[in-house]
């Protein structure tokens, strides 16, 4: 009852947020809600925390460093309760538990043990990606986390792809294979209330670079079929979000712009061609493939008039500028007001993200039921168990009984 009452809670801050953006400048409130940052230590940043109580942050992003090495779980937990306590419309929590390399949550902190999806892609039936994807969603869901920048859909078609292929992070070289098993990890995810984001449109998997250190060019290595598994993953109602990829392909943009920064790849590909209308977040605005080429005021605008929804700040990134929220904010609001950026553009950003956080609360709740359901199924199916055996016990003492009955009659 009292989990109810917090959704019941949680879904009327939301309707009197979205009413209050109605009847007062709330350009504020929204920005805030494009804005995802990382905190820099394995507790609670006053700082971070100050930003999220004045609604200057929507979502924040987890990361190895903020996890204390004693007592994880519990600990992990008080931290991401305390921002969500602070936040006047409820945030988006977010980790890459990919598993594999990219892995937040190790064993050697107390969490199960992953795989990386290249290890999972080869076990000859679904159980492994069944297995561990649960194993995941119940952890982060335990932990308060409810967005999980996974699966991968990247194909592995260039086997000595450093960000890809040579670390595991693809489950397969074959689109429909790889749409199978993304498939099961967002249905894993499901059951528990965490929302997954699909990356790295429009695909990464043929690089031969780095995003993180550099421009990554696709352009003669990137085919057509890499957007098979996005396309059948939205088609079939599987897509929560998606993640852009900071890869250059002329293909798609002549013009040679990153897809994260490429109207023409989000407007013209992600949001026409295959009809998705959910929430796009970047990749870290901070990967040098942005920062080494783009100031980060056209890097800003750029994102958000392609399509972005919501941009990473992760401060997580060696050797790239600390970007604080009060920056961020301020370059996004004056580009507003002096026309740069349109006020549709942050309203659409702003109706997707409200969507998605009200579908979290709706799915947390369908979560609950469903674990309800499954517990009282279990009980019943013991009940039953219990009864069959008792029906049983009565039968061999009644035959017992009898077989008394008639010795006693011959003598």
């Amino acid at each position: 009852m009292n989990v109810i009452k917090s959704t019941v809670y949680l879904t009327l801050t939301l309707f009197a947020f979205q009413t209050a953006a109605q009847t007062r400048d709330s350009l504020d409130i929204k920005i805030g809600q494009m804005i995802l940052i990382g905190f820099p230590k394995a507790e609670v940043d006053q700082q971070v925390l100050q930003e999220i109580r004045e609604g200057k942050v929507g979502s924040i992003i987890i990361f190895e460093k903020n996890i204390p090495p004693r007592n994880s779980f519990v600990a992990l937990k008080k931290i991401v309760w305390t921002y969500q306590q602070a936040a006047p419309i409820p945030l988006l929590v977010s980790i890459d538990q990919e598993g594999g390399r990219v892995n937040r949550l190790k064993d050697k902190y107390g969490f199960p043990k992953s795989i990386t999806a290249e290890a999972m892609g080869k076990s000859p039936s679904l159980d492994s990606v069944k297995f561990y994807s649960e194993a995941t969603a119940t952890t982060l869901a335990g932990l308060g986390i409810n967005v999980n920048f996974a699966p991968v859909v990247d194909l592995r078609s260039n086997p000595v792809n450093p960000i890809i292929a040579k670390v595991g992070r693809a489950f397969s070289a074959n689109e429909d294979s790889v749409t199978l098993m993304a498939k099961e990890v967002i249905r894993q995810h499901r059951k528990y209330g965490v929302l997954t984001a699909l990356k790295h449109f429009p695909g990464h998997g043929s690089s031969k670079d780095d995003t993180h250190l550099g421009i990554a060019d696709v352009t003669n290595t990137w085919e057509d079929r890499e957007l098979k598994p996005y396309q059948s993953l939205i088609d079939s109602g599987y897509v929560d979000a998606v993640m852009t990829s900071h890869i250059v392909n002329r293909k798609l943009d002549p013009d040679g712009h990153p897809g994260t920064l490429s109207d023409d790849v989000l407007a013209g590909i992600l949001r026409q061609r295959l009809h998705f209308n959910g929430v796009v977040f970047s990749d870290d605005m901070q990967m040098h493939a942005i920062t080494k080429h783009y100031g980060l005021e056209d890097a800003i605008r750029m994102a958000v008039n392609a399509g972005v929804d919501i941009m990473t700040f992760s401060n997580n990134i060696a050797g790239s500028d600390e970007r604080t929220v009060d920056k961020v904010h301020g370059i996004i609001k004056r580009m507003v007001e002096n026309g740069q950026i349109k006020r549709q553009r942050i309203d659409e950003s702003y109706a997707r993200v409200m969507r998605m956080k009200k579908n979290l609360l709706t799915r947390d709740k369908e979560a609950i039921y469903k674990q309800e359901l499954q517990e009282a199924s279990r009980k019943l199916d013991a009940a039953n168990a219990e009864l069959a055996n008792y029906a049983q016990y009565k039968d061999v003492i009644a035959k017992a009984e009898k077989k008394k009955k008639k010795r006693s009659k011959k003598k």
